[in-house]
Parts: structure tokens; sequence; C-alpha cells
């Protein structure tokens, strides 16, 4: 996760570019330790085409180097995916570590999201959210510096102001820099993302990420507590322009992480 200075500055011209052109960057380099986050919808690994391939949603992954990708709509084990661990082929494809946290029984198996990470986590716990069509869940990993949280909430407004009392209540209980990742099924001017506002900063692009062919809705986010904004300094942030692999497109932020005074 650390760069050396020199690599900082490659990554920083790269991604000013960008993918798709879509990326808006700062222009500094703050001194810390710099992390690379994607969120992916990946729709357990069918695309726009209604084709599974999982070695196509890998492809996507592997193109973008993230150190950190919160992962939404994964099987474990069902029928429908022939009752493979779906993210641990992931992981392996990715050659990252994979945490899971279901949501619901499916089809002989679960269904829920999950987290794919370079670095090892320390631990993880994972907490169930209300969805009348579904129940929706929160994971939350630890890492040495940081906490990454990953969610897919409901489609139901009112379900999601239900859900954030809960992730603020755990939140409260961590120390480290928090993150929050997912697929909130809400756009930026929807009552939910302005609740969310109050207690988070949002980070990620504003750029719509379905339907991944042609997307015109925002539904995508990565965003980083209020409280710990002071310890983070926005690289970029980037909708990759993926139009295929799954439903919905990835979004990336990358961050340098100051460290704690």
């Amino acid at each position: 996760m650390k760069l050396p200075f020199l690599k900082s500055l490659l990554l920083l011209g790269g991604l000013l570019l960008c993918e798709g052109g879509e990326a808006k960057a700062q222009i500094s380099i703050p001194c810390g330790d710099t992390l690379h986050m994607m969120s992916y919808n990946i729709r357990n690994g069918i695309g726009m085409d209604d084709v599974n391939d999982l070695q196509r949603t890998a492809a996507v992954i592997l193109r973008h180097r993230p150190d950190i990708v919160a992962v939404q709509e994964v099987d474990s084990v069902t029928l429908r995916s022939d009752k493979r661990y779906v993210l641990g082929e992931l992981a392996q494809m990715t050659h990252m570590h994979p945490v899971y946290a279901p949501a619901i029984a499916f089809s002989g198996g679960k269904y829920g999201i999950g987290m794919l990470s370079r670095e090892k986590p320390l631990g993880y716990k994972y907490y169930p959210l209300p969805g009348r069509e579904e129940q929706r869940t929160l994971l939350v990993v630890e890492f040495e510096q940081y906490v990454y949280c990953c969610t897919h909430l409901s489609l139901t407004p009112e379900d999601q102001l239900l859900s954030l009392p809960v992730i603020n209540e755990v939140a409260a209980a961590i120390e480290k820099p928090l993150f929050i990742a997912g697929d909130m099924n809400a756009h930026p001017n929807s009552p939910f993302i302005d609740a969310l506002k109050k207690s988070f900063r949002v980070l990620s692009a504003q750029d719509c990420t379905w339907p991944a062919s042609s997307p015109d809705e925002t539904l995508d986010y990565i965003a980083v507590r209020h409280s710990d904004s002071s310890q983070v300094d926005l690289l970029s942030t980037a909708v990759i322009c993926e139009p295929k692999a799954s439903d919905h497109r990835p979004v990336t932020v990358t961050v340098v992480l100051r460290p704690s005074r």
C-alpha cells in the first residue's frame, strides 16, 4: 500500500488521464500511505450480455490494481453457481484475500457481499440491515491502518434510512479511519445520501454507474467518515468505463492516509 515517491508521481499522472477520461484528481501529493479503493457490484459474474464469466470480472479488477475491493451480489455454494465459492475463485484469480458476508439463504447456499484485499485483514464482522424485499448486510473489515466497510442497501428508501443508525452505531465503536463503499441503490440527491452526508464525506465521483452499457443513474459510492477526513487526502476518483462485465460500472477512489497525530 505504501508507495515510493517516484511511484506515487507515476500513479498520480496515470490517474489524471483516467479510464474513459472520467477521473477527477487533485494536484498535490501529500505524505502518507496511498490507498487505492474500489467498489464493484459484480452481479455474480454475469455481464450485460447475460454470460457468466468470472474471468472477465477478475480482469476488470486486475486491470485497475486496487488495494481493496468492496464486492456486491456474490453467491456462495449455490445451485445457481454450481456449488462454487464465487468470491474464493475471484480471490484466486486476482491474488487477493477474500472475506464473505452472507445476506440471505439462496438456491441451496448463500447470497451476499464480500471484500477482496491485498493486505491480509486483521479481522471482520458483519451485521444485518433491513430490507423488505430481502435482508441486507454490512461487512466491516479491519486492517492495520484503516477499516473498510461494504454494503448493498435495500431498494426501499425507508429501509435505506433505517440502515443508517446501524451503520453509525457500528462506526462509533471504531477508532481507525473508516470508509464505507457499495451499491447504495440511492441517487446523489436522495434522502438517504443526504442523511449519509451528515456522518460521511462522499469521495467517489457522481458520474452514473448503472446500467453499465449506458449508465444514467448513480448508485455506487465510496465515502469516509467525517471525523477521519483530516487524515485523508483525495488524489483521484473515477467511474471505470466497463460497459459489459456486470450491470454496474465499478467506482474507484485513491487517497493518501496521513499519519495520525
